[in-house]
């Protein structure tokens, strides 16, 4: 499937999804509360078949946080970048999609850990390097006086 294929079939699948090709790959936005069947969708349709989930991230921006999920499809051979913001900074929270991609799990704890984001629905969120007296050091709004650690 090409580029513009790609793009065409994400806005038929989703018509809220902003979709362009980013600087590697094709890039979609997605409102949060559509995250979870957007992306059940987008595995389970026989076209896209977006099977294996490689790369999820979280990323701190001034006003919002945002979820960035790598998927591709190894049948079709295409790539694609989901981004999701959270509604601000102050309780950020996305659904979880381990259910659809097991591997999704410890990422998802990891950007729980470091950056505070919560999974609605995830199966064991709770922090995996950290104890529950850290902040969460990857903001870029964090502050720790015992340690004399600031970003």
């Amino acid at each position: 499937m090409t580029n513009e294929a790609l793009i065409a079939t994400i806005g038929q699948i989703e018509a809220e999804a902003e979709t362009r090709l980013g600087a590697q790959y094709v890039e979609t936005f997605i409102p949060a509360p559509k995250l979870h069947s957007f992306m059940k969708r987008i595995k389970e349709d026989v076209t896209l078949a977006f099977d294996y989930l490689f790369c999820v991230t979280g990323v701190d921006y001034a006003d919002h946080l945002q979820m960035v999920y790598h998927l591709e499809s190894i049948l079709h051979k295409h790539i694609l970048v989901v981004k999701v913001k959270t509604d601000g900074r102050e309780t950020p929270e996305v659904d979880t999609v381990s259910d659809i991609w097991p591997t999704a799990e410890f990422h998802e704890r990891e950007a729980y850990d470091l950056l505070g984001i919560k999974f609605n629905n995830h199966p064991d969120l709770r922090r995996m390097f950290l104890d529950e007296n850290w902040g969460f050091p990857l903001r870029k709004d964090y502050k720790d006086d015992v340690h004399i650690v600031s970003r």
